[in-house]
């Protein structure tokens, strides 16, 4: 699969200047060029002997790493080729062990601002023959993660924006021997037989069953609305392929969707399961799911948004891509780099159309401000499909489902007792409301509690494993506040007859007594 990362050596020359004049700037002065070059350089022969081959395309890459008033480099082929076989370990530079400890006493960043500029460069490099393999992903890894450690010993702050470096495994494109591992077996005797030589034939992955799906869909607990529209969904496409196949016209229709609701209600599951629906009835190829937020399309260096989007849909082709909290994209203003991944999967939807389907999830109100911001979306996304919070009855539903796929026995009174906390976390949510996620920690809390109580017993029965009682339910404070007997109330006084008043005295009264 052919990489993204690609460019011409007179644009990488570009992109080259555009990190290094950063760093120089950031760091108030540009004399660690000849040594930033040299470093740079040795990093591309090392990567380059875990590429494929090495061609012209290297040479001309190579001629170009080179700072702002340096000398350009004069490469050959064959001087190229030697010196990528005469492979070295990488070695952090002096100047970058000087950097760190400058900016551990100074409290700056600057060396980790250096990390993210090498590893851009070097994905760079390593896409030059269009094609990034696993070993140079693993170099370039291997490179930032012992810079990263020096940073790290010496005590140099994090950065302030928080950004980290890119992962160049996220990367790779092909699994291909190195260089040197190529010219290691040309160099070996024949006859190393067919294993050596072909490589096995690549099965086709099955297609996944239609049924299979949809008895999983039907099992879902709640969700009845969703479930209709998604089967009405299918009967409409399988209907529309069967008219293409003969030879019917077929009116224009986008297989993108809007999920709309809150977190724990279930989007996921049925992203995935729509995933495989369409490539079971032929509308997608694969019917994979990738899952991803604003970070995983957003990058934080001008121009990387628009690749590290693109790389994100080279694997959701043939699939589905899902994009989570999908309004985030565009929430950052007009200059944020949402804003670049939004208009590249515009353009992806656009050139892929037959074999990319994109499904944006969130919360309602933010999802329709999302949906308006951009002409392009709205006219792309005209699905919408509602998950509704999960009542108490429903919750209560899920948590039995749990208990009996992990071979837990709730007493009549433990259900009871979960049926009741359900129907008040239900009836008193808040915007924190978790749906699905809120049961699945309660089902966690109430497996620790149960353990807990179990392992209390001095020879616990299978019953007594699998048995969950109702303090098992209940935080430790909670049970012994309903456990502990009440206290004895003194037995109410039996009324004594009223007596007859007695008159008051009055002063002449008293007087004569006396």
């Amino acid at each position: 699969m052919p990489t993204t990362w690609n460019r011409t050596p007179e644009d990488f020359h570009k992109i080259y200047l555009a990190n290094t004049d950063a760093f120089y700037h950031r760091r108030g002065s540009n004399s660690l060029a000849p040594e930033l070059d040299d470093f740079m350089t040795k990093c591309a022969l090392q990567l380059w002997s875990r590429a494929g081959g090495i061609g012209e395309r290297h040479v001309a890459m190579a001629n170009q790493i080179f700072s702002r008033g340096r000398p350009q480099p004069k490469w050959l082929l064959w001087n190229l080729t030697s010196s990528v076989c005469n492979d070295e370990m990488f070695l952090p530079p002096v100047f970058f062990w000087n950097l760190a400890e400058s900016d551990a006493k100074r409290g700056d960043y600057t060396s980790r601002v250096f990390i993210r500029m090498t590893t851009n460069i070097l994905l760079y490099l390593a896409a030059v023959d269009d094609d990034v393999t696993y070993a140079e992903a693993e170099y370039i890894t291997e490179c930032t993660d012992k810079l990263t450690a020096i940073c790290d010993t010496t005590g140099v702050r994090k950065s302030q924006d928080g950004r980290e470096s890119l992962n160049p495994l996220d990367y790779v494109t092909s699994g291909e021997p190195s260089f040197i591992e190529k010219h290691t077996q040309q160099a070996q005797p024949a006859g190393g037989g067919e294993k050596s030589s072909a490589k096995a034939e690549e099965k086709e992955p099955e297609k996944p069953n239609f049924d299979e799906l949809m008895e999983e869909l039907n099992s879902l607990v709640g969700l009845e609305t969703v479930k209709k529209e998604v089967k009405n969904l299918m009967n409409l496409v399988k209907v529309r392929k069967l008219r293409e196949e003969n030879d019917l016209p077929v009116p224009p229709m986008s297989f993108h969707m809007v999920f709309l609701g809150n977190p724990g209600t279930g989007k996921t599951t049925v992203a995935r399961l729509v995933s495989g629906l369409y490539a079971a009835i032929g509308v997608l190829s694969k019917g994979q799911l990738i899952e991803v937020d604003r970070s995983g399309l957003v990058a934080g260096y001008v121009g990387q948004t628009a690749l590290k989007t693109q790389e994100v849909i080279q694997s959701a082709l043939g699939g589905v891509l899902f994009i989570d909290e999908a309004y985030s994209l565009s929430s950052g203003g007009e200059n944020d780099f949402g804003r670049e991944a939004i208009e590249t999967l515009l353009k992806a939807m656009e050139d892929h159309r037959k074999d990319l389907v994109v499904i944006v999830a969130g919360y309602t109100g933010p999802m329709e401000g999302f949906i308006t911001s951009n002409p392009g979306l709205e006219s792309r996304f005209n699905r919408y499909f509602y998950f509704p919070d999960y009542n108490g009855e429903q919750l209560m539903e899920i948590f039995r489902i749990q208990c009996r796929k992990n071979s837990y026995t709730l007493t009549p009174e433990a259900d009871a007792e979960a049926l009741k906390m359900f129907t008040q976390l239900y009836e008193e949510r808040d915007e924190n409301f978790g749906n699905g996620r809120d049961v699945r920690n309660c089902f966690e809390d109430m497996i620790v509690r149960q353990s807990n109580r179990v392992a209390a017993m001095e020879n616990p029965s299978k019953e007594d494993l699998v048995t969950v009682q109702p303090q098992d339910l209940r935080d430790e404070e909670e049970t012994e506040e309903t456990d502990k007997p009440a206290e004895p109330q003194e037995p109410e006084k039996k009324a004594e007859p009223e007596k007859a008043q007695e008159p008051k005295k009055t002063r002449k009264t008293k007087k004569a007594e006396d």
